[in-house]
């Protein structure tokens, strides 16, 4: 039995007379461009708070692409110790990490370039909005929070320590960028920032990593620098670098 071959039909389209309309019309409603619009709404905030009792420091610690609060969390708690405070936040983009399998597991990420303005903005009212409620909770003041971000976020989380400059102490930053406006962007900001790489970074290469120091400087005076052993990966060895730069920065 033959099969029926596929016809696609152009939308027809009248003229004022009732009849239809020369092909010159229907073109121009097909090529016709759509103005952009946008509109605010307001969406929900995810994190896991992990509040030991007594606790002088709070870390506000962004996952990478594809992961999500759960993993940051114990990542994040193996490298700055189990005494502090960690508020692990989830990325508001979601996705299947097997597209074709609406089962399969949820990853997050913080956007992409697309409406790259909207995404930045996005993410300093969540960070802001975290800080605040993690502050009433534990009553911490700005001077003992610090902003960690692994990948993606760190860019981001450097933009938010030279735009909000009075929210938190210090940033870290594990194999990520700063962002590409660092020198035109920004003014200075009282944050300490402690930036580590990777040698075999394949997202991050060493020679781009190593010029991160003197940028960073731009705008912070207290800026520390590290290049650990390995690929694109958070490192777990990190405790020595990390924790006594807690201290020293946040003074506890």
């Amino acid at each position: 039995m033959a099969e029926t071959p596929l016809v696609y039909r152009v939308p027809q389209v009248e003229s004022r007379a009732g009849r239809p309309a020369p092909w010159s019309a229907i073109l121009s409603v097909l090529d016709r461009i759509a103005e952009p619009q946008t509109c605010r709404v307001e969406t929900d905030c995810h994190y896991l708070l992990d509040a030991p009792e007594k606790a002088g420091i709070l870390i506000v610690a962004l996952h990478g692409f594809a992961m999500n609060a759960e993993v940051m969390l114990r990542l994040t708690r193996l490298m700055v110790g189990g005494d502090k405070i960690i508020a692990s936040v989830e990325g508001p983009f979601a996705f299947h990490v097997q597209p074709d399998d609406s089962d399969s597991e949820v990853a997050f990420h913080w956007g992409t370039r697309a409406h790259r303005e909207s995404t930045i903005r996005l993410h300093h009212d969540i960070v802001r909005r975290v800080l605040d409620d993690c502050r009433r909770r534990v009553s911490l003041p700005p001077s003992r929070c610090v902003l960690l971000g692994y990948s993606q976020p760190v860019g981001l989380n450097y933009r938010f320590a030279a735009t909000w400059t009075n929210e938190v102490r210090g940033v870290i930053g594990i194999c990520g960028g700063v962002p590409k406006n660092w020198e035109e962007g920004f003014g200075p900001t009282p944050a300490a920032l402690l930036h580590i790489a990777r040698e075999n970074d394949e997202f991050y290469p060493a020679g781009k990593s190593r010029t991160f120091p003197e940028r960073l400087k731009r705008h912070a005076s207290d800026v520390e620098f590290h290049m650990l052993p390995g690929a694109h990966r958070f490192p777990s060895k990190a405790q020595g670098i990390v924790q006594p730069w807690l201290a020293r920065v946040c003074g506890v």
